[in-house]
């Protein structure tokens, strides 16, 4: 977070599409399930060693050219056709591996997965990029790049071509292209999700690992969303990803610069950039608590209640005022919050950013404000109202032209300890907590997107 004199608009115009999509980001390994119900033969897929990770990629092919077999028609009219260039794995550890369409050698697709217009064709690593992905984020993450990448090939009958692209680049950027097919690749995982595919299961207690691909996935910190390059920030990545989910197909065809707003911005001081966008833990306690104050305070008074600024209480103990909210708790007893400092909080703020301490205050906050109009503080429409208060917070300090403002990063700390932890989404006794965390970023988003309106608060 940090102080801000003026704020960029939202910016959503870049020049061209670039055709590596997947990049690897270090990350910390996690346990996958398996989403396969049977193997699928991987004899079609040109260069295959016919391997555990190409049997993965071609049973995830086979639904997902199934689905779009069904789904295209529906929404362009037009029958879908295949691949006319083919699907190619490349073993980018062997120096004598033949390279795929758009590359000159095996190498330029290390790390990388790739729609290639010109030859209708998709490519992806085998060696460092898929079983990395698998290993990392489990099988679901591997399912669904290889559906982004699908969705570039519907994007190129759609007429979003390369030539398209160079004669309107302010109608398609990439930053859009991108969402696009994050949106597509959500609508083919819901169809998976409701039991249609023919191959694959993935519920959507697999879907928060797998989402952590496209956390990973995101631009750095502090990409302009006019970069020709740009492909999102996790927030406008995962924000797709779950309005295909939620909307469907037709949906993500329908986006455009002129009805899809991006959250992705460039730093706007050096002192920002400087330090990632992260206030100190001591300093982003100093700034915030006043901030909350306020912004909670003419909340309450709008909707009729009366506004008691709570009593902030460091504690080097985990609190246990009333039940377990984790390192942040809202104590209904006395009306105060008490924070951790010692342990858990500043190593959350640490690992993952001081936005992810800023969203945690923001959600007891919420609690509190329930608490000032005679709304409820236990059980799920709680937990859910009070992380949608800490949207709506999250909206307020985002479009600020001047004060306390977020920087660059802070939705995506936002959506980083959303998947990792509920915290934020418990109730003012430490239950109901809302799951999986695909929900919760749902619930968040809502407030971010919409306002206080999202929130239900009387």
């Amino acid at each position: 977070m940090r102080l801000v004199s003026a704020r960029l608009a939202l910016l959503t115009a870049v020049l061209l599409v670039t055709s590596a999509c997947a990049q690897v980001v270090p990350g910390n390994p996690v346990a996958g399930e398996t989403v396969t119900r049977g193997k699928v033969d991987p004899g079609f897929i040109r260069g295959t060693d016919g391997g555990p990770i190409d049997q993965l990629a071609a049973t995830a092919i086979t639904d997902i050219n199934a689905f779009w077999e069904d789904a295209f028609p529906e929404v362009f009219g037009d029958p879908w056709r295949e691949l006319e260039g083919g699907i190619y794995s490349v073993d980018t550890s062997d120096p004598s591996a033949a390279p795929p369409p758009c590359t000159e050698k095996a190498a330029d697709v290390e790390g990388n997965a790739f729609y290639c217009p010109s030859a209708d064709a998709i490519a992806w690593d085998r060696a460092a990029l898929l079983p990395v992905l698998q290993d990392r984020f489990g099988d679901a993450a591997v399912v669904i790049v290889l559906a982004h990448e699908w969705g570039h090939a519907v994007q190129n009958r759609m007429g979003i071509t390369p030539e398209a692209e160079r004669r309107e680049p302010r109608r398609f950027p990439t930053i859009l292209t991108e969402a696009m097919a994050d949106c597509f690749a959500g609508s083919f995982i819901k169809w998976v999700n409701d039991g249609e595919s023919g191959h694959l299961d993935i519920g959507s207690d697999v879907l928060d690992s797998a989402l952590g691909a496209l956390v990973d996935f995101r631009d750095p910190v502090g990409t302009s969303p006019t970069d020709r390059s740009a492909h999102g920030n996790a927030f406008d990545r995962v924000s797709a990803f779950q309005d295909g989910y939620q909307q469907g197909t037709k949906f993500c065809a329908a986006m455009t610069v002129e009805n899809r707003a991006f959250t992705q911005e460039a730093f706007t001081s050096r002192q920002d950039r400087e330090r990632g966008g992260n206030l100190p833990f001591d300093e982003l306690l100093t700034e915030i608590t006043p901030d909350l104050n306020a912004y909670y305070e003419a909340v309450v008074r709008q909707a009729g209640g009366q506004w008691a600024e709570p009593r902030t209480t460091p504690t080097e103990e985990e609190p246990d005022c009333s039940g377990d909210q984790g390192p942040v708790a809202f104590c209904p007893a006395d009306g105060s919050v008490e924070v951790e400092v010692k342990e858990e909080l500043p190593e959350l703020h640490a690992e993952i950013g001081d936005f992810a301490t800023g969203l945690l205050l923001a959600s007891r906050y919420g609690l509190v404000a329930r608490k000032a109009v005679g709304g409820g503080l236990e059980g799920e429409g709680a937990a859910t109202g009070a992380l949608c208060l800490a949207g709506a917070y999250t909206r307020e300090v985002f479009t600020r032209q001047q004060g306390f403002g977020l920087s660059p990063g802070d939705l995506d700390e936002a959506v980083k300890v959303l998947l990792a932890y509920d915290y934020a989404a418990r109730d003012a006794v430490g239950e109901s907590a809302l799951e999986p965390g695909f929900k919760r970023v749902e619930v968040f988003r809502g407030g971010v997107l919409e306002g206080i309106k999202a929130c239900g608060l009387t």
